[in-house]
């Protein structure tokens, strides 16, 4: 080996991104894959319902809206049998109030199926890295909604948090999910739990996206 040969360091490789993709249209299955052939970190698999519980490492749900179907039916399923799913629900023309009544349900975002495929993979990679993906309408509704009674917000004219609350709001804000925050803290994610719903009663909102919301609108957490 000649002096001053260097090897070539491989190129780092992204970490895979598992999508489920659930639709009851299985040509859907064939499109996305399609839409998404460019992506090398994307994992593609068609499943049921039924095969969510089984399946391991996903990161990601992709949730076909389609007529006979009841999606919060669907998404409630989901959640009770895997609580830390990351749902996107795609669809063709859901009105902005279905968009944030599924996003209030948990949803972490909507893409309608028309988009183009840079919109699908920022979406995507968006709500992987734990943020929430909708149409700014949408978000302007949500904010809008949840910044109109601040009375409700501030009971007593003022909210107090202790020092770990505030720890838990700014990492929740931030986008972590309770497993994140808790091993990040060090504490347990059954206490994250427990501290998300003090935090949700003393605002007085009824879910995470709502309280993030509350605490960005209403200046409860320092910017970053």
């Amino acid at each position: 080996m000649k002096a001053g040969t260097a090897m070539k360091a491989a190129p780092a490789k992204k970490p895979q991104i598992r999508i489920a993709v659930v639709e009851s249209d299985p040509l859907r299955f064939v499109g996305f894959r399609a839409l998404f052939d460019a992506e090398t970190d994307f994992e593609l698999m068609a499943a049921s319902l039924a095969d969510l519980s089984a399946l391991q490492g996903i990161d990601l749900v992709l949730l076909g809206n389609r007529n006979g179907q009841n999606l919060f039916d669907l998404m409630a399923s989901m959640k009770a049998t895997r609580p830390d799913l990351r749902i996107i629900v795609t669809g063709s023309g859901m009105d902005e109030e279905t968009i944030l009544k599924a996003i209030a349900a948990g949803a972490k975002g909507y893409v309608d199926e028309a988009a183009d495929a840079a919109e699908f993979v920022q979406a995507i990679r968006i709500v992987h890295q734990g943020s929430v993906w909708a149409p700014r309408k949408v978000l302007s509704m949500f904010i809008e909604r949840v910044s109109s009674s601040p009375g409700r917000v501030f009971p007593n004219g003022r909210v107090t948090f202790t020092d770990r609350e505030k720890e838990v709001l700014e990492m929740l804000v931030a986008g972590r999910s309770n497993k994140e925050i808790g091993s990040a803290l060090g504490i347990e994610e059954r206490t994250v739990k427990a501290h998300v719903a003090k935090l949700m009663r003393k605002v007085g909102v009824q879910n995470r996206i709502a309280l993030s919301v509350h605490a960005i609108t209403h200046s409860l957490v320092t910017a970053k």
